[in-house]
């Protein structure tokens, strides 16, 4: 039996195979799940082998800082004089303002096609990050609405890693590797140096703590890591895997496309409707969108 495990791997995946990781198939992605746990897990009834690592890994993120290699999630430059206006008329919440927007891309019946996060880079620059599983669907949905237009989609996914740095000591640990100032508001956007690299820092989290996601050029992401990995040894530093990212999500109550929001559902099944773009009278200002988790100063 003929497999295609193996054939596309993170930027940082040997750096990563030193710390033991189980490994799993995300999207054709190889992609830790659990750290220091390099078997093959044993089906059980009862608590797994692995669930001491996995425990270790979120409080982690809860009690002080971890680092997740993100780079499997579908990324997206769209660009052009009118890819506002195309990106505002998909989404569900206001898209422009400079900040990072999370909302959902509805169909005409009002039901739910994607669930995403849009960035306003500048006037007429936007990036837009969606999960792995809806990849095709999102890049296919904006070739549809672009066309015709003076807007431009370009799928970076493989161009760019993205490493998120998440847990309570997540700031002051990357004030330690760059000398731009990371204090930001909540779904603030900046672009930081780190060591030699340019990286597009989002100040968001899916895990409801403070927390951050690096988005660096592939050729520079094992550089960044590696500066990331030597200052993180002061303030403990940890890996965690999609298991810790799953646990710390439903924890946090935060929603799913893989399961909460699916193409049938409408934006009030998971309790989004009170945070979409109004239709009536009330101001846009008061309906804007932000993640279920209680944002952080």
């Amino acid at each position: 039996m003929r497999s295609a495990r193996g054939a596309r791997r993170s930027p940082l995946h040997d750096r990563l195979a030193a710390h033991q990781p189980h490994l799993r198939d995300v999207s054709g992605w190889e992609m830790p799940d659990v750290y220091q746990f390099p078997g093959t897990p044993e089906p059980s009834w009862s608590r797994p082998e692995w669930f001491p690592q996995w425990e270790a890994e979120h409080r982690a993120v809860r009690e002080e800082v971890a680092v997740m290699d993100m780079s499997f999630m579908a990324k997206f430059l769209v660009q052009g004089r009118d890819a506002g206006e195309v990106l505002e008329r998909l989404s569900a919440n206001r898209v422009s303002g400079g900040l990072v927007t999370y909302t959902q891309w509805l169909n005409e019946r009002g039901t739910i096609e994607a669930d995403l996060t849009v960035t306003q880079l500048a006037e007429d620059r936007f990036w837009v990050v969606a999960s792995d599983t809806a990849h095709r669907h999102v890049l296919a949905r904006l070739q549809r609405h672009t066309a015709g237009s003076h807007a431009f989609v370009t799928d970076v996914t493989s161009a760019w890693a993205q490493i998120n740095v998440q847990g309570p000591l997540s700031r002051a640990l990357l004030s330690q590797v760059s000398d731009t100032d990371v204090t930001m508001p909540f779904r603030g956007a900046r672009e930081l140096e780190i060591g030699y690299a340019r990286v597009l820092c989002l100040r968001i989290t899916y895990v409801g703590e403070l927390g951050y996601e690096l988005y660096v050029p592939a050729e520079q992401a094992v550089h960044v890591y590696d500066r990331l990995v030597d200052a993180g040894s002061a303030v403990g530093l940890r890996h965690a895997g999609l298991k810790a990212l799953a646990s710390l999500r439903l924890e946090k109550g935060t929603a799913t496309t893989a399961t909460t929001s699916t193409t049938p559902t409408t934006r009030c099944r998971p309790g989004w409707a009170s945070r979409s773009r109004s239709t009536s009278r009330r101001s846009s200002a008061a309906t804007r969108s932000s993640p279920a988790a209680t944002p952080v100063p």
